[in-house]
């Protein structure tokens, strides 16, 4: 796992997604947390609902902000995003597939696509028609986070983001009805919302991120509980979702909580494997490797064809200082999951720490290929390239770093540099010219 900062911009050539962040404070660093793993473990929970809502699971993803608060939302029609507190403060899967499906339903039913029609036809669209970005924050032990200030005024954002009580109306209809559809019991939409209840009366500032973007009346609440009531019978528990939630659950708190927190409670884990997860996060945090290893070489071996584990173990290895070794279980992972960025990204900063610059590079142009957003990524990609004497592909890379992190007047040097050394006309030099084009427009903004 590591941490990834949020950056909103505008770019022409780089284009992501429309999107747009809340913040609960004004200039805010918004960070995500990272981690193959996890971002897995939510697909298969989702995966049903998103179908049910008739939506392509693999066209939207669902990300995990490192927030405590309580909150979920989504800012365009291809992710969706959930708060660490929320996701750590519930504890079953058919809570966190309720929390998605009434988000799919937001998207299925237009109110974010109506919106941003809305907003580019008023005078602020310039300052909130922008494309998501993650900056991948530096790493030492995997703690480390970096954050990046929004710099935009968070009641603007509230009421992009916030709904109304009759698009909060419409999705729970839908929610509900994509959660029976999907053979998931939809109890769990009212757990999730009893999560809530009270915080009408508290002031703006002491409620939740969710009370302000997803408005709860007692009528809203009561017509919920008559939506569930009336849906077909309850569904049995799907284990291998319950295995799923516990896993990503799991996973998140060994890393987000102390170490000794983690190891007080790991043996109550739902597995085995779960439990020697959460054991081998919490000794790498706390620097023992033997132990470490053990309990993640005790997880492989009980899943030997799952390429999440054996990331976790090139992670602990990497970040212990065995490059060579880092790279030879990076790879085994690579091999069971090569369409995987985050494994992809992981093999190449092994490669490089293990003075493989010409691997190194070929992976991390896979990585890039699967996830440009990944700044983390584009980091390592430039320094690959100098490594191996392109230059100039190392400014045009180091340029749409900074792009991506909105950092323009650096993003503009390192990009005229490229330009004047690219071959005219040529793929990296139409890229350079990209940067110069989204730079230019952001300082006339």
């Amino acid at each position: 796992m590591y941490h990834a900062t949020l950056h909103l911009l505008r770019m022409a050539g780089l284009v992501l997604c429309l999107a747009t962040l809340v913040a609960a404070a004004p200039a805010r660093a918004v960070t995500l947390l990272r981690d193959a793993d996890i971002e897995y473990a939510l697909k298969q929970l989702a995966g049903p609902v998103l179908r049910a809502a008739g939506l392509s699971p693999g066209q939207v993803r669902i990300l995990v902000i490192d927030d405590s608060t309580l909150n979920a939302f989504i800012v365009d029609t291809q992710h969706i995003f959930i708060h660490s507190g929320l996701l750590t403060k519930l504890d079953t899967a058919a809570q966190v597939q309720a929390v998605i499906a009434h988000e799919a339903a937001h998207i299925a039913n237009g109110h974010i696509s109506r919106r941003l029609g809305n907003m580019r036809s008023a005078r602020t669209a310039a300052g909130l028609g922008m494309v998501l970005a993650a900056a991948a924050a530096a790493a030492g032990n995997g703690q480390a986070a970096v954050g990046l200030g929004l710099g935009l005024q968070s009641s603007v954002m509230r009421n992009f983001l916030a709904h109304t009580r009759a698009e909060e109306s419409s999705a729970d209809i839908s929610s509900i009805r994509y959660l029976v559809r999907a053979g998931i019991d939809p109890q769990g939409a009212i757990e999730v919302q009893d999560l809530f209840r009270g915080q009408e009366v508290l002031a703006e500032a002491r409620q939740d991120p969710y009370m302000r973007s997803h408005p709860l009346s007692r009528d809203r609440l009561r017509a919920l509980k008559g939506l569930v009531a009336g849906a077909s019978a309850q569904a049995a528990p799907d284990p291998a979702a319950n295995y799923w939630f516990a896993r990503a659950k799991g996973k998140l708190t060994a890393f987000t909580r102390a170490p000794s927190w983690t190891l007080r409670r790991a043996d109550e884990s739902a597995s085995a494997d779960i439990a020697q997860i959460r054991k081998a996060v919490a000794y790498h945090r706390q620097s023992d490797l033997g132990r470490a290893l053990s309990n993640i070489d005790a997880a492989i071996t009980s899943r030997p064809n799952d390429p999440f584990l054996r990331e976790l173990k090139g992670q602990i290895l990497l970040e212990s200082r065995r490059a060579a070794d880092a790279v030879k279980v990076y790879s085994a992972a690579a091999r069971l999951a090569p369409r995987e960025p985050l494994i992809l990204g992981g093999l190449g900063r092994a490669h490089l720490a293990a003075g493989n610059a010409n691997d190194a590079l070929k992976t991390l142009e896979a990585a890039r290929g699967r996830d440009f957003s990944d700044t983390r990524i584009l980091r390592d990609l430039a320094t690959a390239y100098a490594k191996t004497g392109q230059n100039a592909m190392a400014s045009l890379v180091t340029a749409e770093r900074y792009a991506v992190q909105g950092r323009f007047k650096d993003a503009a040097i390192h990009a005229k540099r490229a330009d004047g050394a690219l071959p005219r006309g040529s793929g990296p030099w139409q890229r350079a010219q990209d940067v110069l084009s989204a730079a230019q427009r952001a300082e006339q903004r």
